[in-house]
């Protein structure tokens, strides 16, 4: 049973939701379950983390796409909103910036068609996802992007395990500090499962699956 519980630290006005158990994710095993669903659907809360994410964005920081991954296109437009308003020190004030959902093939690489590529190629691209555990979806992303001749303009999120993704900071409103005993372990090396202990859900960025 995956049990639901608001994170006892409450940065602004929309709390991190958190269950303990042991979980499999596609590229690991994990002793937290973080959910962000009501970050990434529901307008007041996407809100509220972008108000939190555009302080790490200002002043310096050109921002000409948001790549939303994990369902994260609410917080992505809200983002968008905040660093083109001119009450933030931002280069992006009165720009247009782009908020753009990736597209995955049969392999699980991102790919974009070409009526969207003009929105990476020679852009300043920011990756916007809900969690960032390993990094391995982030370091993926920043690969296609790199690849479709788009330059990184960071890495943001809700939550992370992690302080960079291939060089490049993430910058989150929750991190590991808040969660200090977060572990992600490889499925080979999980102490749960040489435990025996069963697998409470199976989780990703759509949410969880109990067992």
């Amino acid at each position: 049973m995956v049990t639901l519980m608001n994170l006892p630290i409450r940065k602004g006005k929309a709390p991190l939701r958190i269950a303990r158990g042991h979980f499999a994710t596609n590229h690991s095993h994990i002793n937290y379950y973080v959910d962000i669903t009501y970050q990434k659907t529901r307008l007041s809360e996407a809100m509220d983390m972008a108000e939190q994410l555009v302080t790490n964005f200002i002043n310096d920081t050109p921002v000409d796409t948001i790549l939303c991954l994990d369902g994260t296109a609410v917080m992505g437009t809200c983002l968008a909103q905040k660093l083109t308003e001119s009450g933030f020190h931002t280069i992006n004030a009165h720009q247009t910036i782009y908020v753009l959902e990736p597209e995955y093939n049969a392999n699980s690489q991102i790919i974009f068609r070409d009526n969207n590529k003009k929105m990476i190629t020679g852009k300043h691209v920011l990756v916007l996802m809900a969690s960032v555990t390993t990094g391995y979806t982030a370091k993926r992303t920043i690969e296609a992007i790199g690849y479709y001749g788009g330059r990184v303009a960071g890495v943001a999120s809700a939550y992370s395990a992690v302080k960079e993704v291939a060089g490049y900071p993430v910058r989150s409103v929750y991190d590991i500090s808040d969660l200090p005993d977060y572990a992600s372990y490889d499925y080979r090396e999980c102490p749960y499962c040489k435990a025996g202990k069963p697998l409470d859900a199976l989780v990703n960025s759509f949410g969880y699956s109990a067992l």
